[in-house]
């Protein structure tokens, strides 16, 4: 029984989702609530709201034509190095120049230890790394 509730949300939440896209962080969160609760009652819906306005905050991978872009891009004369470790959700040191992309100003790039990288222009968040 449980089973198909869950089940039974789960298909309610990925076409409400996809049909009212607003905003991913407003409706990770609802959507978590609302799985959480049928699940876990008022303490899965705490859980699960949190959990969904995590995961739908992440930003959506870029569009093939800007890492095609960013791979092409010409390397600046400088090297630039840093000590962090660069991933993926991880903001890039304001020392790090990033350059938007003409095509595309909701992406940035930035060649760093010897990667390049896609990035969010607004939090410098690390999207993509290009391998």
């Amino acid at each position: 029984m449980n089973i198909k509730v869950v089940g039974v949300a789960t298909g309610i939440l990925l076409a409400s989702t996809s049909a009212f896209a607003q905003s991913s962080m407003v409706n990770g969160a609802a959507g978590g609530a609302a799985t959480g609760a049928i699940v876990g009652g008022p303490a899965g819906a705490a859980v699960g709201g949190v959990a969904g306005a995590a995961i739908g905050a992440a930003i959506d991978p870029p569009p093939q034509k800007v890492v095609t872009y960013v791979r092409q891009a010409p390397a600046p004369t400088t090297r630039v190095v840093v000590k962090e470790k660069v991933v993926v959700g991880r903001s890039l040191p304001e020392t790090v120049v990033v350059t938007p992309v003409p095509d595309d100003p909701k992406y940035a790039y930035a060649i760093v230890n010897d990667q390049r990288v896609i990035v969010e222009p607004s939090s410098r968040k690390v999207i993509q790394v290009i391998r």
